[in-house]
């Protein structure tokens, strides 16, 4: 489902993909998706907030801009409510592996697609877990996650 497809109110339960926050960071989110993230009611998942610390450390800190950049994510990441934190369980994750590996055999990925796919598993599927779409700016991936695992439902832009 694309978010244009959304009705412009109502209160819409979400978990947000990492592509969410970053493009957020930049400025760069359509204005349905902003204002989708404003009247939202918003869910964080735990393979979301790693993949943003992973890249604030990957990042150079020589670079003039990377003290604003751990900032910013620093003081969000602080914002999230516990209780609005999912993890991934057990059973999402021996899922998500069967789901990542199978697509990573069928689709031929390499060895960063592999890691990219288990994350985005493990974001689809705690998500339906919870029994929640996810908001994700990536349809390909989420699209071929989704016809492995169907019960799980996201929202593209």
């Amino acid at each position: 489902m694309a978010v244009t497809d959304l009705p412009d109110e109502g209160r819409a339960a979400l978990v947000l993909d990492t592509n969410v926050y970053i493009r957020s960071a930049a400025g760069t989110l359509p204005a349905a998706v902003a204002a989708l993230l404003d009247r939202g009611l918003l869910f964080h998942c735990s393979v979301c907030v790693s993949e943003l610390t992973l890249g604030i450390a990957n990042a150079d800190p020589s670079r003039g801009n990377w003290r604003a950049m751990r900032d910013h994510y620093v003081a969000l990441i602080a914002t999230f409510s516990p209780t609005r934190i999912l993890t991934p369980d057990p059973q999402v994750w021996t899922e998500a592996g069967l789901v990542a590996g199978t697509l990573a055999r069928t689709q031929r990925f390499q060895r960063e697609q592999r890691r990219e796919c288990l994350n985005d598993a493990l974001i689809f599927l705690t998500a339906a877990k919870a029994g929640l779409p996810v908001l994700t700016a990536d349809r390909v991936d989420f699209d071929l996650i989704q016809q492995v695992a169907p019960h799980g439902r996201f929202i593209h832009f």
